[in-house]
């Protein structure tokens, strides 16, 4: 959440971000109105506690009907000191429960508006012209069936709507996303985790997924845990009430994993074909750094992103995502979005946050201060290396050959034995 001192001292700050995020200000009003009345409560609880134990000296001390006089003011204090504590107790939690309420505080230059309020930064890549080249592009369903290694059908079969089997080369073409993100993430300093799937309440909460989206995520009542739908929340979770040393620069980590996603609201979207699914397979890139060295970070994920995007040969474009599109731990964020030849237009493949000190307060991770003694909450970012399905999405339409052949980006060969084209067995 935000640092409730901040919000004290200048309100307007979280009301114009809660403004531009299209949401109620009114609840940074509800937080202080809340916040006062719990100040209020404490300081007149601790009062009649010392009272209380100024009356306890004085029992001790005193005999005859005055004890008794003394024995029924402190019963009367007694019930007073509890009442003032649950009051107090009662509005700390009407102020905890308006706080999960605000987003992090936008940066600055962060565009306004909703989804369709970003603002491109870049157009990278050329789009082909298929009707140049003399033939109509097929979208990635047709394609993946015509090779054989998507089977949406048995995907329905077994699981639901929204499942789907991998098969042979496409199997292989996932693996080969994953080696490539991994290689290119430790090439690039990131310290590569295994991470668990399965993680408690408080991690969830922590991470920033149990409040405005708690139903996109799948929840194991009997044992009371999530399934996540990102490494990012067992990678924020990783130095949970710790103090982390920060003196040699940012803690980068990457961790592969299955993500599972509910979809919820996305009836109607994206429903033929890999591009909108349950269950898919991430290499997330997470990083702890200094509160100063949080922009610089941000934009070093976003270089790795591109420098992937780059590997796999696909034209596409980034954007600085509108506030109102930003999910409640961002303060900033940069997709990049493949251009897909059937949709005519581009479709979000990789993201990256700046979640500056919302995930870590939330999670109590500091660092010594470097100014000074006592410590102070860090900042954390993610960012998307790769993901299996959107990217066979973009690398069968933008590859694809009139003799229904796909060509395989150069970077991706290694993995899969020096394959230079997918084609039908």
């Amino acid at each position: 959440m935000l640092d409730l001192r901040d919000l004290r001292a200048d309100p307007d700050r979280a009301r114009l971000s809660q403004q531009a995020r299209g949401a109620d200000p009114a609840a940074v009003d509800s937080v202080l109105a809340a916040d006062t009345r719990h100040r209020e409560a404490l300081s007149a609880f601790e009062a009649a506690r010392a009272e209380q134990k100024a009356f306890g000296k004085k029992v001790a001390q005193a005999k005859g009907e005055e004890k008794q006089q003394l024995l029924a003011q402190v019963k009367e204090l007694a019930a007073r000191v509890k009442e003032l504590d649950a009051e107090a107790g009662a509005a700390a939690a009407e102020r905890d429960a308006a706080m999960r309420q605000i987003g992090n505080l936008i940066i600055e230059g962060v565009p306004v508006g909703g989804e369709d309020d970003f603002v491109v930064l870049e157009e990278v890549g050329t789009r082909r012209d298929f009707v140049a080249e003399g033939f109509a592009p097929k979208d990635h369903l047709e394609i993946g069936e015509a090779l054989d290694i998507v089977d949406m059908t048995r995907g329905a079969k077994v699981s639901g709507a929204r499942f789907y089997y991998l098969k042979g080369d496409g199997a292989r073409l996932e693996h080969a996303l994953m080696g490539l993100a991994q290689q290119i993430a430790q090439e690039e300093s990131f310290s590569p985790l295994v991470v668990p799937n399965l993680v408690r309440p408080e991690t969830m909460f922590g991470a920033g997924f149990l409040d405005a989206h708690a139903d996109e995520v799948y929840h194991l009542p009997a044992d009371d845990l999530y399934l996540t739908g990102t490494s990012e929340v067992a990678l924020a979770g990783l130095h949970a009430d710790e103090i982390i040393d920060l003196s040699g620069g940012p803690l980068r980590y990457a961790a592969t994993s299955t993500c599972y996603r509910r979809e919820a609201g996305s009836y109607g979207k994206d429903t033929k074909g890999i591009f909108r699914v349950h269950q898919f397979q991430k290499t997330e890139m997470f990083v702890y750094c200094r509160v100063e060295d949080a922009e610089a970070e941000h934009a070093n994920l976003l270089r790795v992103e591109r420098r992937i995007l780059d590997a796999l040969e696909l034209p596409y474009r980034v954007i600085d995502v509108a506030a109102g599109d930003l999910g409640g731990p961002a303060a900033r964020k940069f997709d990049c979005e493949a251009w897909i030849p059937t949709q005519e237009k581009y479709r979000e493949l990789t993201s990256t946050s700046n979640c500056t000190t919302f995930q870590a307060r939330r999670l109590n991770t500091r660092e010594r201060d470097p100014n000074g003694s006592g410590t102070r909450i860090v900042a954390t970012l993610n960012g998307t290396a790769a993901t299996n399905t959107r990217p066979i999405v973009a690398l069968l339409e933008n590859h694809q050959q009139a003799d229904g052949t796909v060509r395989v980006p150069e970077a991706l060969r290694p993995f899969l034995g020096g394959m230079e084209a997918l084609a039908p067995r």
